[in-house]
């Protein structure tokens, strides 16, 4: 008899699948279809699971989130601020310091190679940070 194998054992990239399978519709579809393009972007990107249920792609650092509500996938970028969006894809979270988001309602259309542009200024960011820290980890103070 096989034992049931909990769903905390489970890899974030099998948990992902998962999540994209339950929400099924449109929903399950933007949301695959992002998971794909950030995939394209960035192929070393790593497949997180957070917050009790939240897919995250990180690399260097995290690069967005990827949220599911009744009326929109939300894909939030946690230094979304300082990225650079000519094609002005970032539609929510526009007040805020540091974050700005994406939300996509059934039957929009995201424009796949400035989503793709969005991502790789996010690793950039996010690998400019790390570089900065670690120089700074390596100086001498006396």
């Amino acid at each position: 008899m096989q034992k049931a194998v909990s769903t905390e054992a489970l890899p974030a990239s099998r948990r992902i699948d998962e999540r994209i399978a339950e929400l099924g519709g449109w929903r399950g579809e933007v949301l695959s279809r992002m998971r794909q393009l950030i995939r394209e972007a960035d192929p070393d990107v790593v497949e997180e699971w957070k917050w009790m249920g939240t897919p995250v792609w990180a690399h260097a650092g995290i690069i967005c989130t990827g949220e599911s509500y009744q009326s929109a996938v939300k894909l939030t970028f946690l230094k979304g601020a300082s990225l650079d969006d000519p094609s002005r894809l970032f539609n929510a979270s526009l007040d805020g310091n540091a974050r700005r988001a994406i939300d996509i309602r059934e039957g929009d259309a995201i424009d796949a190679d400035a989503f793709k542009a969005l991502i790789l200024a996010a690793v950039a960011l996010n690998l400019s940070a790390a570089k900065s820290k670690s120089g700074k980890s390596g100086r001498n103070s006396g």
